[in-house]
C-alpha cells in the first residue's frame, strides 16, 4: 500500500514497515536507527536488514516506520532515496553498536563513495537511548536529524501508531 502526501513524497507500507512488537524487551538500551538506500531493490534490502536484525538475538526490533519515498539531498543529481525508521533494543554499547551496523551495511552491499552519493544502504544512529555522544566516529543525536524529512516524517507516523 503506499499513500501520496505531496508531489515529492510517498509512504510505502510493506509486511515489516511499519511493525510493531506488542512485547516488551529486557535489553537495557533503546535506540533509534534511521535506513536509507537508492540503489537496486531497497525494500528487499531493508526486509533482509529487518529478519538479519529480528533473529539476531543482540537486537530486539520494537517498531518500525513506513517507508518514505523522498528527493536526495546534499548531492542532487541521483534517484530519490527510501527512508525508514527501526527502533530497537540492546545490550552493546554505542562503539560495539555502530560497529555492528557498519557490519550489517557492509554485508547487504554498502560502499562508502563520498558523502551524500547513491547507495544500497545506510544506517545512521539517531539517538542511543538518552546520551548525547560527541566522538570522532560517533555523534548522536544524529547530527541535523532534525530537519530531514527521512527522519521527521516516518517518526511521526511510528508516534501515531504508539499512541493507538
Amino acid at each position: 500500500m503506499l499513500k501520496k502526501l505531496d508531489d515529492n513524497l510517498t509512504l510505502f507500507y510493506t509486511s515489516n514497515f511499519p511493525y510493531n512488537k506488542k512485547v516488551n524487551s529486557d535489553k537495557k538500551y533503546l535506540v533509534t536507527i534511521g535506513i536509507g538506500g537508492n540503489i537496486g531493490n531497497v525494500k528487499k534490502r531493508f526486509d533482509k536488514l529487518f529478519l538479519y536484525l529480528k533473529a539476531d538475538t543482540r537486537f530486539d526490533i520494537i517498531m518500525t516506520s513506513p517507508l518514505l519515498l523522498n528527493p536526495p539531498f546534499g548531492f542532487l543529481n541521483q534517484n530519490n532515496f527510501l527512508n525508514g525508521i527501526i527502533e530497537l533494543k540492546t545490550n552493546l554499547a554505542p562503539n560495539d553498536f555502530l560497529k555492528n551496523m557498519q557490519r550489517l551495511e557492509k554485508r547487504l552491499g554498502r560502499k562508502r563513495s563520498f558523502q551524500d552519493a547513491p547507495r544500497t544502504l545506510d544506517i545512521d544512529i539517531i539517538f542511543f537511548d538518552n546520551k548525547t555522544i560527541n566522538t570522532q566516529k560517533l555523534i548522536v543525536p544524529h547530527k541535523d536529524w532534525a530537519n530531514r524529512e527521512s527522519v521527521i516524517i516516518p517518526l511521526k507516523y511510528m508516534n501515531k501508531l504508539k499512541t493507538k
